[in-house]
Formats: structure tokens, sequence, C-alpha cells
């Protein structure tokens, strides 16, 4: 060939290419003709009914469910081209129900991921009844820090952030922004004594300084009354007073006792932080950076309704399902775990940076929003919080504090 003339070269390679793009047509003319590999994913969830403050803040009855069908229809726009599809089996559980019992009946489906919205030691019970049958778990609304840390497992995947990644998202801001003195004020439950757990680590951790410690206990009745506009503009101004100098109130609050009663109402002018005023999340209706107008407009479309973290969790969760499988170009659930699993995952999330899974105890790296209810006024990990892999390991447990021994 290299002593031919130019002209027979040249019509050689014109020839060969398109021959190879006939070869390309026909291959996807073929898959175009072939029955699409399917992949089911499975929605674990109880049906409970949670008591708010605000009316506003009372969950949709498809909280979290409605940003698993956003996923699956991402994941089935992708899916066409590769010929793959994807649909979304739902099991709700009410009352005394089983989350072991869900987990067989999924693998009997033959689902092999299996997004999960339970409490702590329900995604436990079904972790263990789906050890050995293949299963895939996706953590997509418990924060507890001991899900990642002494009680991990190696088949679950944690999209949920930790209460230590919210707890040091917050803290680097208060810090950054040299409120450093901290009155801490938690509720009377176990959730808000965990949360409060986290804040106190996060404000040892960024040199920040709880000048004290306060509970609110619950003591039951209604959290809206007729009366209660005058009871809490009295009762909250009186519990906050003779505290001792403090730049901000952070609140502990993730039973929803106390804490959106808190601004505008403490003895002090101070800002409030935690549970209430400046919240860190994992994601936001007011989140409009990175892209997220898009995301944000397409679930209003769909669902009237705003984006909620937990709808952003579920979302994520099954657009890492769809990006593996796309990746891996395997119909094989384990060789699309092995992919997940692997270096080479990343999403991209409308965070401003792609999100991967710590190794150690597969916890998504994420930053964490802090918002206002109006808008989100920062993102952290805050700038000059450094880390020598990345600086999305500054939130929540790091490798060498970790206590995981995934199995």
């Amino acid at each position: 060939m290299s002593q031919a003339p130019g002209w027979f070269r040249a019509v050689f390679w014109v020839s060969r290419a398109f021959v190879a793009a006939g070869m390309g047509l026909a291959c996807m003319c073929n898959a175009a003709g072939a029955d699409p590999v399917e992949f089911a994913i499975g929605y674990l969830h109880r049906l409970e009914h949670r008591e708010t403050i605000s009316l506003l803040d009372l969950p949709a009855a498809d909280n979290g469910i409605a940003g698993a069908r956003l996923g699956i229809e991402d994941n089935n726009t992708t899916g066409k081209f590769l010929n793959q599809h994807f649909e979304l089996r739902e099991t709700k559980l009410s009352g005394n129900d089983d989350p072991a019992v869900a987990l067989a009946d999924f693998a009997e489906q033959r689902v092999a991921f299996v997004l999960v919205d339970l409490s702590a030691d329900a995604l436990l019970r079904a972790a263990d009844a789906g050890r050995g049958r293949g299963l895939l778990l996706f953590n997509v609304g418990a924060t507890d820090d001991r899900l990642r840390e002494r009680e991990c497992r190696s088949d679950v995947i944690h999209v949920a952030p930790t209460r230590s990644m919210l707890a040091d998202g917050l803290a680097q801001y208060l810090v950054w922004k040299q409120w450093r003195r901290w009155l801490l004020v938690a509720g009377s439950h176990q959730p808000d004594k965990l949360y409060a757990d986290a804040l106190k680590r996060a404000a040892g951790r960024f040199g920040a300084k709880i000048v004290e410690e306060r509970v609110f206990e619950d003591t039951g009745g209604a959290r809206r009354t007729d009366s209660g506009i005058v009871q809490i503009q009295r009762q909250i101004p009186v519990f906050t007073q003779q505290a001792p100098a403090y730049d901000v109130l952070v609140a502990a609050d993730e039973s929803e006792v106390f804490a959106a009663y808190l601004p505008y109402r403490t003895w002090d002018a101070r800002p409030v932080a935690g549970s209430a005023g400046l919240v860190p999340k994992s994601w936001d209706a007011s989140h409009d950076q990175w892209g997220a107008v898009q995301l944000q407009n397409r679930f209003t479309k769909s669902f009237g309704r705003r984006m909620t973290p937990l709808d952003m969790q579920a979302w994520s969760a099954v657009r890492m399902i769809g990006e593996s499988a796309s990746r891996a170009r395997s119909a094989d659930p384990q060789g699309i775990a092995a992919y997940l699993k692997s270096p080479d995952f990343a999403l991209a999330a409308f965070k401003g940076r792609k999100l991967t899974l710590r190794d150690w105890n597969w916890q998504l790296r994420q930053p964490i929003l802090l918002a206002d209810g109006k808008t989100v006024v920062s993102v952290s990990p805050q700038e000059g919080f450094l880390h020598p892999v990345t600086e999305l390991d500054t939130l929540g447990y790091d490798r060498p504090e970790s206590k995981c021994r995934l199995q």
C-alpha cells in the first residue's frame, strides 16, 4: 500500500470508511430491532404520617418516589440509544410490615437494585435479608453515621448525606463568617441528640465554641393551635434569655418540635442555624446554579410541586444505576455494581462537582447546600478548608477517622 499511487490510496481509505459506516449502520439496525435489555429498580419505603410545625413542610405523598420516577425517565432517555430500558417497582410498608420480606420479594422478581427510604434499624434488617441474594441497596433517606461506620455494609450505597456531613457543611460556613460562639439548643428525642452530637463534633473540628447547651423538652401537645402564636411569642424569649454571649443559635430538632419557632423570637437578636434559619441540605427547591433550573423545571412540570432533598437523593440513586449501566455496557447486575464501585464512576448532579463514592464506606461525596427557605446562601465545602484528596472529604468522617470495616 505504501508504494501505491496517491489516488489509489485515497480511493482505498474512502472505500474503507464507507464499509465501516455501513457496518455501524447495520449494528445500529440490529440493536434497534432487538428487544431492549430490561432493568428493574425497586423502591422500598414505609407509609408514615409526620407532624410538622409549618403546613408548608408537610411532605407530599410521593416524596422521594417522584424523584426516582424522574430518574427513570432520564435513564430511559439515554437508554433508548443503548437499547436499555428501566422500570421502577415500588413497595410500601405499613404498620409492622417486615422489610426483610419485601427484600425477599424483590429478589424473587430478579430486582438487583433497590432504593431504600427507611429508618436505620429497618435498613439494616433489609440489608441482612438481601445479603447473599445479589441485591445492591441504595440508602436514600437515613442520615445516621453508624450506617457508614460501625454498622456499615458492603452491599449498601449511601446516597443520603450523613448528619456529620450536614453539620460539617454548616460549621464551615459559620466559622468562615467568624460566628464561632454557638448557643446549642437540642430537642429531647434521640434523632435530635444525634444531630446535636454531630454539631458538637463539627464545632470542635473547625474551631467553633459551644458556649452553652440547652434542651428543649417535648411535652406533647399540638404543634399548631389557635393560641399557639401568643404562647410561642412568650415562651421562646424566656427559654433563650440569660445565655452567655453568643454569635449564632444552632438548633438540633430533627423531630420538628421547636426549631421553626426560633427565628425572630429569641431573647437576643441573633441568627439561627441548623434545623431552622440557615439549614444544611443535600438539595433545596431554590437551587438554581450549575444547570439545576432545568432539573427543577422538569420536576415541577411532571409532579406539580418543588423538588425536595429526598426526591433528589432518589433521583441521584437511579441515575447512578443508569450511568453505570451505560458506561459498563453490561446487562449483568454484578458488572454494573463493579463499575459503580470503581474509581471510574462519577455522577453529574447539578452541584458544581462530580459526585463520587468513598470506597471505605460507600458514601456518596457531595456538596452541602446552605439554604434559608428562599435562596441558597452558600455551598460547602467552603474556601480555605483543604484536603489532600478532595475538599468534599472535609465533610463527614474521613478515611483515617472511619471505623467502617465493610463486610
